[in-house]
């Protein structure tokens, strides 16, 4: 089915056979840009709603609430001869990998590359819009609900949109990396986003997204069964985890080990009565089980090395460092060094952090370090900071 406005085509595909005609034309091109809209706020799942791609001469969106046949579009994302483009990409990456079962690759996404063209850290679609294309979003459609049928050709023209100006974005951002010879500077961020492990949502692991306050075996089994619990009948009702326990009740159900339900209600996070809840017996039955043998169900967890010294006035001259060189070098902060990097780099000796390797190393770590051995010194100048070699 296709819709027509302003002279422009907006191809909704609703059918397998119109679907099939699409992937033609869209296996011609050597990337393919893609965007979806989805709902997430009461599943555990996204629910699809629609997906938006496109060549750089050819585009359509994709109505998989129409039942159709999904096999031959999936079968382009899932091609690694393809580059498949993005705008920050992890959500959109998770819904392609449950479908394909792995994540799809090589991608390209335009936030991380515009963090390796001096255009912002984090810059949201609509800021890269205006910047790059001089053109404005109209948002006004992005919260709409993506499940009602018919769409309106306001939602498609927003839609569309996603996904045509991306492509010349796209294109732009490449251009500009490759005359700078950069695009080596943003692949470990690529690579890191098409790790399977990002996207697996196996219970058993659920405990490794909370933060570990104690290290006794009780403590720790507790967290860990008890985030596998919710993150598994998360999963079989499709609901949000935060729908079923908060994380600070799994914080004071590990902590206060509640060992009967009378003692679980009286927990101030968990929820009056919840023991007695459809799913609340078997969370006791779990908790008593565990508490029998905490130690058989603890996971191993290395405590933290110990931190040395505080970094001081170190780590301070080293951000200052690291701001003037990303203004030299017209790049995110970010993409060099976090934080963490710096502090390590002012307390540890030899850090094995990516802001001591590569591109890294040659634009930032190597001052870094010449810096804290007195070799390098910062001095104050009118318009910023100078770097002079002592």
């Amino acid at each position: 089915m296709t819709k027509e406005d302003s002279g422009e085509r907006l191809r909704l595909i609703s059918t397998s056979e119109d679907l099939a005609q699409a992937c033609v034309e869209l296996a011609k091109g050597d990337f393919l840009a893609l965007d979806t809209e989805f709902h997430r706020e009461s599943t555990y799942w996204p629910q699809l709603c629609l997906i938006q791609a496109a060549t750089a001469d050819y585009d359509v969106m994709i109505d998989p609430l129409a039942g159709l046949d999904l096999a031959p579009f999936l079968e382009l994302v899932a091609d690694e001869s393809r580059v498949k483009v993005f705008h920050a990409a992890r959500q959109d990456i998770e819904i392609f990998a449950r479908l394909l079962g792995k994540p799809p690759g090589p991608i390209f996404d335009t936030q991380i590359a515009a963090m390796a063209c001096g255009l912002g850290d984090s810059i949201s679609y609509e800021n890269i819009v205006s910047k790059v294309l001089k053109q404005q979003v109209d948002k006004s459609s992005q919260f709409t609900d993506w499940t009602r049928r018919p769409l309106s050709e306001k939602q498609l023209h927003y839609a569309r949109g996603d996904v045509t100006y991306l492509r010349e974005i796209y294109v732009w951002l490449r251009n500009r990396l490759e005359k700078k010879d950069r695009v080596h500077w943003i692949e470990d961020e690529h690579a890191a986003l098409t790790d399977p492990a990002l996207y697996a949502f196996d219970p058993d692991l659920a405990w490794k997204r909370l933060k570990i306050r104690k290290y006794k075996p009780d403590y720790l089994a507790l967290l860990a069964r008890t985030a596998a619990w919710r993150e598994q009948l998360a999963q079989d009702i499709d609901k949000p985890r935060g729908r079923i326990l908060k994380d600070d009740a799994l914080q004071e159900i590990a902590q206060q080990r509640p060992a009967s339900a009378e003692a679980l209600d009286r927990l101030r996070a968990v929820p009056k009565g919840f023991s007695r809840s459809k799913h609340g017996q078997s969370l006791v039955e779990m908790i008593q089980e565990t508490l029998a043998d905490p130690k058989a169900y603890a996971p191993q967890v290395e405590r933290p090395a110990s931190s040395g010294p505080p970094a001081g006035a170190l780590s301070d001259l080293l951000r200052v460092l690291l701001k003037q060189v990303s203004d030299e070098e017209d790049v995110a902060p970010r993409l060099i060094a976090n934080a963490a990097d710096l502090e390590r780099i002012a307390r540890e000796d030899a850090p094995e952090i990516a802001a001591l390797t590569g591109w890294r190393r040659d634009v930032f770590g190597e001052k870094a370090l010449a810096l804290k051995a007195g070799k390098l010194a910062l001095a104050a100048k009118p318009n910023g900071v100078r770097v002079i070699e002592v």
